[in-house]
């Protein structure tokens, strides 16, 4: 991917093996599997893989989650990105863009998310010219639902996933149609 993205504080570039071990760090950490599935990694293996993962949907989508980096420092702070959901069914959808992020622990309620929300978002509409965003939270994650509204997604409904877990389900159109 030959993408430049950055923002004041952050920098956006593809994800590279190098980062397994940053990745696991972020993955491994059960306070960041809280409101996502409870599964924590386990094995650096696990991160090499969905750097391999990512890297594909690079090739056959142009787009992906990208590792963040704090520019003062060049720390790995997390991932950030748009992602074409197009290998499961999510809320009864695929073939859509989602928005997502997760930073490592050290790095919440700093701005960093709504910051890198905003880049990608402008990057998506502005850039990629995509019609609509989508982005889906766990019911009960107060910090990143309150940076979806604040960026300028639409709550759309809430909805269970297959294990009876509530979600949320949001929307954002392109303001420029």
């Amino acid at each position: 991917m030959n993408l430049n993205l950055e923002t004041n504080r952050l920098l956006f570039r593809p994800l590279v093996l190098t980062d397994a071990q940053d990745l696991f760090e972020l993955n491994k950490n059960p306070a960041v599997h809280k409101y996502l599935w409870q599964t924590p990694e386990i094995k650096i293996e696990e991160s090499i893989k969905v750097i391999e993962y990512v890297q594909r949907q690079y090739e056959e989508n142009n787009i992906g989650r990208f590792a963040t980096i704090l520019k003062e420092t060049g720390e790995f702070i997390g991932w950030t990105g748009i992602k074409f959901v197009n290998d499961h069914v999510e809320n009864g959808n695929t073939n859509f863009y989602d928005y997502g992020y997760r930073l490592a622990e050290n790095f919440w309620n700093k701005g960093y998310a709504t910051e890198a929300s905003i880049a990608w978002l402008e990057y998506g509409f502005n850039e990629m010219n995509i019609e609509k965003m989508n982005a889906f939270t766990h019911s009960q994650n107060g910090a990143s639902n309150h940076v979806l509204e604040k960026v300028g997604f639409n709550f759309v409904e809430d909805y269970p996933d297959k294990d009876g877990i509530t979600w949320k389900w949001w929307l954002m159109n392109n303001p420029n149609r």
